[in-house]
């Protein structure tokens, strides 16, 4: 196959545009080519491994190189891959296949998700050039880390916040700075102890300024945590994330952040349903209410056409109505011969249809045997 024949600048951009991205049994075939002349031909035009050219590592390396390890492989491809749409390709070398990740796409995705992201086991400059916020948030990822602990709760400090909890002092955010843990950890912890005793509640009553739901929109933007966020405006986390939630219908800030792009506090709000009618502002629920109210009247409307001051209210399930009762029945109330329409099975398609006449086929198959009648008595008639 081609053996000693010249390769053409053409042959040659093919070979490292598709290299790495198709089997190279799939480039021979299509350069017309032997396997061996085109592995040949890469390694002459420097193109090497793929997997090493730095345009982009395997998922594994990626994993190792943001200090995550190997471990929990499912649940990251659940988590990122699934809920988060990361950009995660297969690539095949030889008969080999890989997961790889293109360096582009994944600054790309890790801007989007960086409140997600932990970057304070990332080391500086691991996968080459960075985009100018993974500085600062390495360094807010640092400060975090010395602030909160992530390690597992020994039983010190289960002893601790029993203690705490029980004197009915502290809620949340007294506890969190005290435990250097996250309101969040300190709830999980206490249900896992089996601890039925709870923090004290915040007051909740105190109203919040247009400063700090400016301030909040600002820190958002900033991709800052419901943390730091806390201890900024002077609020516990869960004030936050329900003030938060009440606005935008989720809690994950990174896909607020996307909402709000670079607009103030409530840009990109998205519009509410029924069922979240306690999440709506004023405006919303008249409008809700003013909708409800006219479907109701509909309803009503079409209840009392068919039901009201009605002797006969069950008349469309019986099978003994024709327009009058066939069981000479004065009313429906005190029927003794109520008998359901009878289910029946089409012939031709087999589909189940209710019909007070018996029929061999639906409805619709007999609109269809009579159009296939009719111009089957139109051809005869030719």
């Amino acid at each position: 196959m081609g053996i000693g024949r010249s390769w053409t600048a053409e042959e040659e951009s093919y070979l490292e545009d598709k290299w790495g991205t198709i089997s190279i049994k799939g480039i021979a075939k299509s350069l017309n080519r032997s396997e061996n002349a085109v592995i040949v031909r890469s390694q002459r035009m420097g193109l090497g491994s793929f997997l090493s050219s730095g345009d982009y590592i395997t998922w594994n390396q990626l994993q190792i190189a943001l200090g995550m390890g190997l471990s929990g492989s499912g649940y990251k491809m659940i988590s990122w891959v699934q809920n988060r749409d990361f950009p995660l390709h297969t690539k095949r070398i030889r008969n080999n296949s890989f997961k790889v990740v293109f360096l582009d796409e994944f600054w790309i995705w890790a801007e989007k998700n960086k409140a997600f992201l932990d970057f304070s086991r990332f080391e500086p400059y691991a996968l080459g050039e960075e985009p100018a916020w993974v500085q600062e948030k390495r360094r807010q990822d640092y400060s975090d880390r010395l602030q909160i602990k992530n390690a597992p709760w020994t039983s010190h400090e289960d002893e601790k916040l029993i203690r705490l909890v029980r004197k009915q002092r502290y809620g949340f955010r007294e506890l969190s700075q005290m435990m250097k843990r996250t309101e969040g950890a300190i709830q999980r912890r206490l249900t896992d102890l089996g601890i039925k005793d709870r923090p004290v509640k915040a007051d909740n009553h105190t109203n919040w300024t247009n400063e700090e739901f400016s301030l909040l929109g600002q820190m958002i933007i900033a991709g800052k945590k419901y943390e730091q966020m806390a201890e900024v405006i002077g609020k516990s986390v869960k004030a936050i994330r329900g003030r938060v939630y009440q606005m935008y219908i989720t809690e994950n800030l990174d896909k607020i952040r996307e909402m709000i792009g670079s607009g103030p506090w409530g840009s990109g709000r998205p519009e509410r349903k029924i069922k979240q009618y306690l999440l709506m502002n004023l405006e919303e629920k008249a409008q809700t209410k003013e909708l409800m109210t006219r479907l109701a009247a509909i309803i009503r409307n079409q209840y009392k056409q068919n039901f009201d001051d009605c002797d006969y209210w069950q008349k469309d399930l019986c099978q003994h109505w024709e327009g009058f009762c066939m069981a000479s029945e004065t009313d429906c109330d005190s029927c003794v011969n109520f008998q359901r329409i009878r289910l029946q099975y089409c012939k031709r398609c087999g589909k189940e249809f209710l019909e007070r006449k018996e029929n061999l086929y639906c409805k619709d198959c007999r609109a269809a045997r009579k159009k296939q009648y009719l111009k089957k008595l139109a051809v005869l008639d030719r």
